[in-house]
């Protein structure tokens, strides 16, 4: 499973051959200028919930790649009725795709798209492929629900925002990877915007100071686990 940072909240995943696109948010996002979305793959592409910073170049993606929008009832139905291709879920339900089985699962945020529509209720990704398993949290507060995650699953990767202000900050992440039982993080939804900047190896000492790897790639950079 190779995982690559597109920057903000956009995660590339390869599983098999098969390209999973999560939160495209490239085009706007200056940090990511040297990003191609044109030269981007995607065989699916999901969506934590209707903010534009999570959404915004998913209808140009979809469309170059035909990909399959998986998401909520309420964001796939707005997608399917531009004409795309997509999967609906809701908190809690799972399906096996051909990458792996992917679960919805609850994250606290809110949810709307650019217009206002109603973007249904935000959720993560938990994601069991290749014989790894990784938990994308979304946008979301430190929750209770994480702990019900290894339950089910053992994770070899967590993906938490970190930025604080509209997300969990760097404590609560931290405490989120205790309560999903994975010390392995990688780092996401930080720097993008004034609000959610962050001392990098102040973020890093902490994690570290807690027994926990947090990695921050580079904008383009990738990992294999």
């Amino acid at each position: 499973m190779k995982i690559t940072f597109y920057g903000h909240a956009c995660i590339g995943i390869t599983v098999n051959d098969v390209n999973i696109l999560v939160d495209p948010y490239i085009s706007a996002n200056p940090k990511a200028s040297h990003i191609n979305i044109e030269a981007i793959k995607a065989d699916y592409i999901l969506l934590t919930h209707a903010h534009q910073d999570h959404t915004l170049d998913a209808s140009a993606i979809a469309k170059r790649t035909n990909a399959i929008i998986i998401s909520n009832f309420e964001i796939v139905a707005h997608y399917e009725s531009l004409g795309y291709e997509g999967h609906p879920m809701n908190l809690g339900g799972s399906w096996d795709f051909e990458f792996g089985t992917v679960k919805y699962v609850n994250a606290i945020h809110t949810s709307s798209f650019a217009d206002g529509t109603y973007g249904g209720q935000p959720g993560g990704f938990v994601i069991e492929g290749e014989h790894k398993n990784i938990y994308i949290a979304g946008d979301t507060a430190l929750t209770l629900d994480m702990k019900l995650i290894p339950a089910r699953t053992t994770l070899d990767l967590a993906i938490l925002p970190i930025g604080d202000n509209f997300t969990m900050g760097i404590e609560d992440a931290i405490k989120a990877s205790d309560f999903v039982k994975c010390d392995k993080v990688l780092g996401y939804h930080f720097d993008t915007f004034g609000y959610i900047e962050i001392d990098h190896e102040e973020a890093k000492r902490k994690f570290f100071d807690s027994g926990k790897d947090l990695m921050l790639l580079e904008i383009g950079e990738s990992i294999e686990l």
